[in-house]
């Protein structure tokens, strides 16, 4: 089982595809990836949740499950053989409690998203995987805090994911002194060398997606 780049017909639009035995694409993944490419997504994020699918593909096969009969017992066994190795991952090599997750929580959680999207769109085309990965509980929650337009949503069910993993914040790297001296270096006019200069000493960013702000 791979991962296949592909060009749509007539719009020669990039895509990816999920191909299983014999280079066939893996049809419920396909028209799904296919729906992602028409509304825009960009070939990247589609080739991303190709190799989740495809992961998943091979756990799925590896156990004899068909994608449409899958509960969240398997989902949880999921995750667990996502953590082993690659080579333990057929039950061939035995692998040791102490050796260390092959993938990130981040990833495991990126991966269930996927499942999670790919579920909700053959859910929406009538098959019958509505309830996988979404639970239902009533809204509004508890708190002070309530979500834009509580008094249209309240009272009813909202849809969350059941099952992700606690992923550790990741801080921001910090520039070295030699990096900003080579930052300062490069610039070609006065006026940018100042900025940047004054951008270091003050310990402040750019504004940009989380604003200006002191540098951790």
């Amino acid at each position: 089982m791979q991962v296949h780049r592909v060009v749509v017909p007539g719009s020669r639009v990039e895509s990816w595809t999920v191909l299983g035995d014999g280079g066939v694409p893996v049809a419920a993944v396909e028209s799904w990836l296919a729906y992602l490419s028409n509304i825009g997504r960009s070939p990247n994020t589609v080739k991303a949740y190709a190799h989740d699918l495809k992961d998943f593909w091979v756990f799925i096969a590896g156990r004899g499950l068909d994608w449409r009969a899958v509960r969240l017992d398997d989902l949880g066994e999921f995750v667990a053989w996502l953590a082993l190795p690659p080579g333990g991952r057929d039950g061939g090599v035995a692998v040791l409690p102490s050796v260390r997750a092959h993938v990130s929580a981040a990833t495991v959680n990126r991966k269930l998203a996927a499942l999670a999207a790919f579920y909700g769109f053959h859910a929406r085309r009538g098959v019958d995987v509505a309830g996988l990965l979404t639970a239902w509980q009533a809204g509004g929650g508890r708190g002070g805090w309530k979500p834009f337009l509580h008094h249209i949503s309240k009272g009813k069910p909202q849809a969350r994911r059941v099952i992700a993993l606690k992923a550790p914040v990741k801080l921001p790297r910090v520039v070295t002194a030699g990096e900003i001296q080579a930052i300062l270096d490069a610039c070609g006019h006065l006026r940018d060398r100042l900025l940047f200069a004054l951008l270091w000493d003050c310990g402040r960013r750019p504004a940009g997606r989380g604003g200006a702000g002191p540098a951790p």
